[in-house]
């Protein structure tokens, strides 16, 4: 039995591109929260590390399906900003449903944190379920 390695390319060059969209995510999610997730996360603050880490499992998920129903780089890429907007939208509703969100978050109030990674972690399920081949 022969192992063929001919999707290597095609694997490693979707692989980089999820990490960048990834890093692309992180990186602007990060500017749009009021508070500094990576001062509180390293300082010990447990509510920021599940607020960022919901945040970026609701993206990486349709991330996921848009890598595996890709047709192209483009359309990957495209598919990537559109879970990018839901997520986005989705902490803007989160911030309405959670008043002083980011306060709460800052003073560790694992509750407010938990909320917005389950919001981010729906938004991002439903988000790759609508995605159509």
């Amino acid at each position: 039995m022969a192992i063929s390695m001919a999707g290597l390319p095609a694997f490693l060059l979707y692989f980089a591109l999820g990490v960048a969209l990834i890093a692309c995510f992180a990186a602007v999610y990060l500017r749009l929260t009021a508070h500094d997730e990576i001062a509180l996360i390293r300082g010990g603050n447990l509510s920021a590390a599940v607020a960022l880490g919901g945040n970026v499992t609701g993206f990486s998920i349709p991330l996921e399906k848009a890598i595996a129903q890709a047709s192209s780089i483009p359309d990957l890429v495209l598919w990537g900003l559109a879970a990018m907007i839901i997520q986005f939208g989705a902490y803007g509703l989160a911030r309405i449903l959670i008043p002083e969100l980011s306060r709460k978050i800052e003073e560790d109030r694992l509750p407010s944190a938990a909320m917005l990674a389950v919001i981010a972690v729906i938004s991002g399920t439903l988000a790759a379920a609508s995605m159509t081949a």
